[in-house]
């Protein structure tokens, strides 16, 4: 299986961090969110990587290298110019060639979700082109719980919107995707509602699983708090 990360982002929400380091390399918890995903997709068989890099490249090919030093082996597809998600993976057409299956990242999440729920669910419906992860919708602000009254019961902090899902930025596609992706353009805007209306995209909900989404300061120290709690009660 080929791991492909999607690392050609600005991160201008990120700025002035990412004025000289692409968001990739940005630091969570010690060690670069693509070092954390390396290690997550290594963990579960994946020792093959694609990283699709635009905004300061050179930097995370100096950072990465060949990645023998992370135990898997690492190329790379450059885009000269913003393309999009879509149009990054359609960029990397030649490299994917011989893929029959790979599991596609975003470049700005963190997690430890199950890549294999992917993949089963893909062998029980041939017929699809890709499966999209799900999580419930963190909610960003603390709740309030009171009684008819107006007396405040308790307080919620931040939680988990259980009757809505987001996509979680993790994906199971075939190698036809790529006849569904413009040369230029997002993935989430051309490819993925066609799939839809042809009912040949599957998703898989996860619950209780570590999932978080880096767009701005706020995030990265909010992960790298979760992070830390969460290594620790791995710990015990």
């Amino acid at each position: 299986m080929l791991g492909v990360i999607l690392a050609g982002g600005y991160g201008k929400r990120l700025r002035p961090l990412t004025n000289r380091l692409p968001k990739n390399l940005i630091q969570v918890n010690n060690k670069p969110i693509i070092h954390h995903q390396i290690e997550w997709l290594k963990n579960q068989g994946v020792k093959r990587f694609l990283i699709l890099t635009g905004y300061l490249s050179d930097k995370i090919v100096e950072y990465l290298g060949d990645g023998s030093k992370l135990g898997v082996e690492i190329k790379y597809s450059r885009e000269d110019e913003p393309l999009g998600t879509g149009g990054a993976i359609k960029n990397a057409e030649g490299l994917l060639s011989k893929e029959d299956e790979f599991i596609l990242v975003n470049g700005d999440i963190i997690t430890n979700l199950n890549i294999y729920s992917l993949i089963e669910a893909m062998e029980k419906h041939d017929e699809c082109i890709g499966v999209l992860s799900s999580v419930p919708l963190p909610s960003p602000y603390g709740i309030i719980e009171f009684d008819k009254d107006g007396k405040i019961i308790k307080f919620i902090e931040k939680p988990l919107i259980e009757d809505y899902w987001i996509n979680a930025g993790v994906y199971l596609f075939k190698r036809e995707l790529l006849d569904y992706l413009p040369t230029k353009g997002d993935l989430e805007k051309t490819a993925l509602p066609r799939l839809a209306d042809e009912r040949r995209l599957l998703v898989v909900k996860y619950m209780g699983v570590f999932w978080r989404s880096i767009d701005s300061h706020k995030d990265l120290e909010m992960v790298s708090n979760a992070l830390k709690a969460y290594d620790q009660l791995m710990m015990k």
